[in-house]
């Protein structure tokens, strides 16, 4: 494994999809073998969101939020119109999705992911549609809104199509690296 270190500028790609219309799908059966609970967070604590995000993330150069201070992120969690649910599973977590509903008749998955072990198991597909079709029972949604980047997992893109968001735009970016990153996160 080669390894591209701190402070490597790298490039990137974020897709940003939306869906305009409630999904056809009914509420997601659990994968056969995979019995897991969905919690809704009451009032997140920082350090819950970050293990979530560093767990999910740091194999995606998930790094902004924490670099944000205690402060600033408390504010951001208790923001009214978010909502963090966590997948559990065996009696610890194995993924998340965030909800944004801040910006009228919008609501946008922040952020959505499984934790590595859980990668392979059945469990992505059951998250997201439950994420989409939590966001469209909140009331006067209209638009259901992703996005995700090359640095994800290589998977997402597709995964969010499948589930029927369509693409609406392409953005190049760059970042410097925080902390180190397999070089195979990077696309050719």
């Amino acid at each position: 494994m080669s390894v591209i270190p701190v402070g490597t500028e790298i490039p990137y790609t974020v897709t940003w999809l939306e869906m305009t219309e409630r999904p056809s799908y009914s509420w997601p059966h659990q994968p056969a073998g995979a019995p897991a609970s969905l919690l809704k967070a009451e009032e997140p604590p920082n350090w819950f969101f970050l293990s979530l995000y560093e767990a999910v993330g740091r194999e995606y150069a998930w790094e902004d939020m924490h670099y944000r201070s205690e402060e600033d992120l408390a504010a951001w969690l208790a923001r009214p119109g978010r909502s963090l649910h966590t997948l559990m599973r065996r009696g610890w977590p194995h993924g998340f999705f965030m909800l944004d509903n801040t910006t009228p008749e919008v609501c946008d998955i922040t952020y959505f992911g499984l934790v590595p072990q859980a990668v392979g198991r059945g469990l992505g597909r059951f998250l997201l549609e439950t994420a989409v079709l939590t966001g469209w029972s909140l009331p006067d949604v209209r638009k259901l809104t992703v996005n995700t980047c090359t640095l994800d997992h290589p998977r997402a893109l597709g995964t969010y199509q499948r589930c029927g968001f369509v693409p609406v735009r392409r953005t190049e970016h760059t970042r410097v690296l925080k902390r180190p990153l397999d070089s195979r996160r990077i696309p050719d």
